[in-house]
Formats: structure tokens, C-alpha cells, sequence
């Protein structure tokens, strides 16, 4: 504040401040409203995430993880093991042709309904097969093949069963993290991607292989992810299954 004084036959301004009980406990005040407010900040966002996680805890209620994020354990490698590893959580398919077998423990998968979320990097091509058997070496014979392929030149995309019912643009870039699924009820598969059905296929009665290299037949067992080639890099995480009533 300001005071008015003479100084040598003048009026002056003089400025001092003081610093009274009452001004100590009003910056206090404001100091414990700003510190309640912080912590009411914190609070709610703690809320929040926890209410976020029970949402998706109860949506994704009985699923079960395929990959501990760690190891490979409960899985297997049927030819070029060079072709996967681990890192930073992430299943990494990267190498010559390869495929990585789930480990059922003698209880193959019929009805299902499976999640992985995806990656790929430019010109990269991989896939997820279902109702497959482990086979040592080759392009898995047994089941269907859903293609992961964002802009790799194979003209059949993500999402596709392939040569079954092909995607040509699934909506996806590289570099983008994408959500699989697969769902097997009876003689009907469905495809989305992201949530938006890209494939609805119902296998007609008595349907036959394919052919002498691929069956491409419903029937039951497990998973497999692929390991294209040399030039294709593609992450998988979060890999889970719920298995349905056969009935």
C-alpha cells in the first residue's frame, strides 16, 4: 500500500506492506481450496478409471488370456522359431514361414468366440487360423485362415476368411492397432473388425475340403497365428477366447 509523506518541503508517496493475521490466514485459505481441489481432481479421476475398468472387466466377463504377455508358454512353434519373439509385451511375427500353435491340453475349440487386438507394418501379410491342428512344417492344412493383411499386395484383406469370403478394404491403416474377432456358432463364422462385421459366412450342408491342401471344413480345434515372411513385421496382444455351448 501507499502512505503520503513531506519530505524535504514535499508530499511524497511512500510504499510499504504489511502483513497482518488476517492476510496470513486468508492465503491459507485460498491454499487448502486449491489443495481440495486438486484432490477432488485425483478422486474423480480415480473413479473414473475404476469404473471404466469394471466396465470392461464385466463386458469381457468369460473370457479367458491366450498369451501371458511374457513367454510363449502354451504355445508351439512348428518350423522356424527364429520367425517369433517377445518384446515389450507383444507377440512378434517377423520371418520366414512360421506358424505358432495354441496348446488346447487335448480340449479342442468348436464354438468360440476369440479377440486379439493387431498391428502390421507396411506391405506386411500374417494371419489367425481357427479350427486348425498342429502340423510340423507348411501352410496349416486344417481349418480357416482369417487374413491379416493391411496393405501387403495379396488382394484379400484383413477380416477375410480367406479365399472363403475376401475383404477388399478393411478400414485400417498400419501402424494402427486393430481388434480381431472371431465367433463360431454351429455352421456360422462372423469376422469383425473393430467391431463392424466385415464376414458372415455359413458353411452349406455337407460341405467338402477344399481341396487336397486346404479343407477349410468347420469342425473343432485350435489356434494358430502366422509368421508370413521375411518382409512382414506384425504384433499381437491381447489374445482371448470364451468358449460357447456346442449345443
Amino acid at each position: 500500500m501507499y502512505e503520503l509523506v513531506f519530505k524535504d518541503g514535499k508530499l511524497c508517496t511512500k510504499y510499504f506492506t504489511t502483513f497482518t493475521f488476517n492476510s496470513c490466514l486468508n492465503m491459507m485459505h485460498k491454499k487448502q481450496n486449491g489443495l481440495l481441489l486438486a484432490s477432488l481432481v485425483v478422486a474423480s479421476i480415480f473413479c473414473l478409471v475404476g469404473y471404466v475398468a469394471a466396465q470392461e472387466a464385466k463386458l469381457e466377463e468369460g473370457f479367458v488370456s491366450l498369451f501371458d504377455g511374457k513367454s510363449l508358454a502354451g504355445w508351439k512353434i512348428n518350423e522356424s522359431p527364429e520367425s517369433w519373439k517377445i518384446e515389450d509385451g507383444l507377440i512378434v511375427a517377423k520371418g520366414a514361414r512360421s506358424h505358432l500353435f495354441y496348446d488346447d491340453n487335448g480340449k479342442p475349440f468348436k464354438n468360440f468366440h476369440f479377440k486379439a487386438e493387431v498391428k502390421t507394418t507396411p506391405g506386411s501379410n500374417a494371419g489367425i487360423y481357427f479350427h486348425t491342428q498342429f502340423q510340423e512344417t507348411g501352410w496349416p492344412k486344417h481349418g480357416f485362415e482369417c487374413q491379416v493383411n493391411v496393405s501387403h499386395k495379396d488382394p484379400k484383406k484383413s477380416s477375410s476368411l480367406y479365399a472363403v469370403q475376401n475383404v477388399d478394404d478393411p478400414g485400417v491403416k498400419d501402424g494402427e492397432w486393430y481388434t480381431q474377432e472371431i465367433i463360431v456358432e454351429g455352421k456360422k463364422v462372423l469376422l469383425k473388425l473393430n467391431g463392424k462385421t466385415m464376414v458372415e459366412y455359413v458353411e452349406p450342408e455337407g460341405k467338402q475340403p477344399a481341396d487336397k491342401n486346404f479343407d477349410r471344413v468347420l469342425r473343432e480345434g485350435t489356434f494358430a497365428l502366422q509368421a508370413h515372411d521375411p518382409d512382414s513385421t506384425v504384433y499381437f496382444r491381447n489374445l482371448r477366447v470364451k468358449r460357447l455351448s456346442d449345443k
